[in-house]
């Protein structure tokens, strides 16, 4: 036969069987898994310290005057001789650059806040009395970039002074590991939150068959030791001082097939208000600025807990027909879902003369991530026309500098920037840069609408 023809015309049948191997089996699996998790932990551990903990690197004066607060270099250092309480930074070398840790840089921006000039905003916009918004970043289109964009923003809003606490709902973990979370099992994820959330509701109904003299329905095992535990049990400090972590692992997918039979045992459960409710009711609300969910590639059961809950919703999507097709049909799902439980709901509730059930977000965008303007920039600008303000003007380029630091485990604001070509890496945070500014004004525009809202109630 021809060597020039492609090949797949010159597959020998005994040389395929013999280069086949074994069947697999379920017991290979595991040694397949057990390969994968010995891998993990060895590209982990790349960005551990020698004590096996992970360390937010330092940041220079030079990109703390650039990227965090905006005073000029020579301001800087003036304030700091004449402050000498404040944070000094330290030096690597006889006279050399300043370097100071996040915790440093965020005393250093309250200072400038509390005596800086009033016509800068040293500090991130918050209105008082306001509770935290929650930031869903969903799409059931894997590989869209999903965790990678909710792990950048929680750490852009990080640096520009946030207090944030992001919640992995993906039993994959992923956002886990971004951020050094260790998780036994589900009692440390979100699971018991909403054992719980059920557990008060049957409890609920069992005072209202009490008063009736029915027999109550028994609490099990399970939702016994989920009324033990709160949100503020489940929260894990990360390597950032101001990001916090809910951590998720494999076991918590069970979630999807235990909250469906906690459904039909007791059908006016509102499910998809657990995360809402056992946020608020714990204090977390109040004591984080920004919530960010990052939700399972799929519309199950955990990803409605957190699209109801969430205040603002970013559908993360690549420039391309699949996953701008895939994107629409997320959501067409999401309309047939969230009008299924309001029709469901709203029917008892006008029977009864209740106010009915009606969802609502902020805001609602998609984001193109890892753009190739070379390749694709005509698709991008027709999904533009189609959507028009529900898609991100903004879009993510893939960068250098972006690949770099996902080999070394680590977010781009995690990088050292002395690592990369410094054009590499102002070009590769200026897109994140630009993506969280975009973010930003949904999130400042959202707070300043609520508090319109209540300054006018208030009158």
């Amino acid at each position: 036969m021809s060597s020039d023809l492609p090949p797949y015309f010159r597959i020998d049948p005994a040389r395929a069987a013999q280069s086949l191997g074994e069947p697999a089996s379920t017991e290979g699996f595991g040694e397949i898994a057990r390969a994968c998790a010995a891998g993990r932990a060895d590209l982990a551990s790349r960005g551990l310290e020698d004590d096996g903990d992970r360390r937010l690197r330092l940041f220079s004066t030079w990109e703390i005057c650039r990227y965090l607060i905006p005073v000029a270099q020579g301001h800087f250092r003036r304030v700091l001789k004449a402050n000498p309480e404040l944070p000094q930074g330290r030096s690597e070398t006889e006279g050399g650059a300043k370097w100071f840790s996040l915790d440093e840089v965020l005393r250093l921006r309250a200072h400038f806040g509390a005596e800086g000039s009033k016509a800068k905003h040293y500090l991130p916009y918050r209105p008082e009395g306001l509770p935290a918004k929650i930031v869903a970043v969903a799409n059931f289109k894997g590989g869209v970039g999903k965790t990678s964009t909710a792990a950048h923003l929680a750490m852009s809003a990080a640096l520009d002074g946030y207090r944030v606490l992001v919640v992995d709902l993906d039993s994959q973990g992923s956002m886990t590991s971004v951020f050094g979370g260790r998780v036994e099992d589900e009692w440390g994820t979100v699971f018991p939150l909403i054992g719980r959330h059920y557990a008060e509701h049957l409890q609920g109904e069992n005072r209202r068959r009490a008063e009736r003299g029915e027999t109550p329905q028994p609490l099990d095992e399970t939702l016994d030791e989920a009324l033990k535990i709160s949100a503020r049990d489940l929260v894990q400090t990360t390597h950032w001082p101001n990001i916090d972590l809910i951590g998720a692992q494999l076991n918590l997918y069970w979630a999807e097939f235990q909250i469906p039979v906690w459904r039909m045992a007791a059908r006016g459960w509102k499910l998809w208000d657990a995360l809402t409710d056992r946020l608020e009711a714990d204090g977390l609300l109040d004591d984080y600025d920004i919530v960010f969910l990052d939700t399972p590639p799929a519309l199950g059961y955990l990803t409605i807990n957190g699209l109801a809950a969430a205040d603002i919703l970013l559908v993360p999507l690549g420039a391309s027909f699949l996953e701008f097709d895939s994107t629409g049909r997320f959501f067409d799902m999401l309309h047939a879902t969230f009008g299924s439980i309001e029709e469901g709901e709203n029917m008892a509730a006008r029977a009864l003369g209740r106010e009915e059930l009606r969802f609502e977000w902020d805001a609602v965008r998609a984001i193109v991530t890892r753009f190739d303007a070379t390749q694709q920039a005509e698709l991008a600008s027709l999904m533009q026309a189609y959507l028009g303000p529900t898609l991100s003007p903004h879009r993510q380029d893939f960068t250098a500098l972006i690949g770099q630091a996902g080999e070394q485990v680590q977010g781009i604001y995690e990088a050292d920037y002395r690592d990369f070509n410094r054009e590499t890496y102002a070009r590769g945070r200026e897109t994140f840069d630009a993506t969280y500014a975009a973010f930003k004004s949904l999130l400042v525009g959202a707070w300043h609408r609520d508090a319109q809202a209540v300054a006018e109630a208030a009158e």
